[in-house]
């Protein structure tokens, strides 16, 4: 073993001493070369504008997404029906949820009925079938199919009156 150990350090005193004997006079003028040449003109650096603050002043004024409140009143108008949830009917379980805590997690379908499967935020899972309602706001389901439920919401329009507003909610695709 000391064999070995002696023959491995004078392999290794060897191997420094052959890279201490390494002529690198070439890279020490090809480095003197560098540093003796002229250095380029430097670009003088560039005049930027000052920054101009703008002031929002439509902070009271409505939301560019919402419609005006006389094209509500128009459509109402021009709807010609009465538009008013049921109070009378039966709530259902999905009714007590926000739409936006409720996920569509996938469909099944039984005897040809196509039902949609919607998990709720604490971890429950619900089958919906059209004509079923969903959400806080009334919201009547009128459709289903395999990505996708869609179903109109009864919601105040603001001047003592009702208004349908359609709504979805879209399957949910995992990574």
């Amino acid at each position: 073993m000391k064999i070995i150990n002696r023959i491995a350090l004078l392999g290794a005193c060897l191997w420094l001493s052959a890279c201490s004997v390494h002529d690198d006079s070439d890279l020490r003028a090809y480095v003197a070369s560098v540093k003796a040449r002229q250095a380029g003109p430097v670009d003088p650096v560039p005049a930027f504008r000052p920054y101009e603050a703008f002031n929002y002043g439509a902070m009271l004024l409505r939301s560019p997404f919402d419609r005006p409140v006389v094209e509500l009143q128009q459509l109402l108008r021009s709807a010609g029906k009465k538009i008013q949830p049921d109070f009378n009917r039966e709530r259902e379980h999905l009714e007590n949820y926000s739409v936006s805590v409720l996920k569509m997690v996938g469909t099944i379908e039984k005897d040809r009925t196509l039902w949609a499967l919607v998990s709720d935020d604490k971890g429950g899972v619900h089958r919906v079938r059209q004509g079923n309602y969903i959400g806080r706001n009334h919201g009547h389901v009128i459709s289903i199919n395999q990505a996708q439920i869609e179903f109109l919401e009864i919601v105040s329009d603001g001047l003592n009156g009702w208004i349908e507003r359609p709504r979805s909610l879209r399957i949910e695709e995992k990574e």
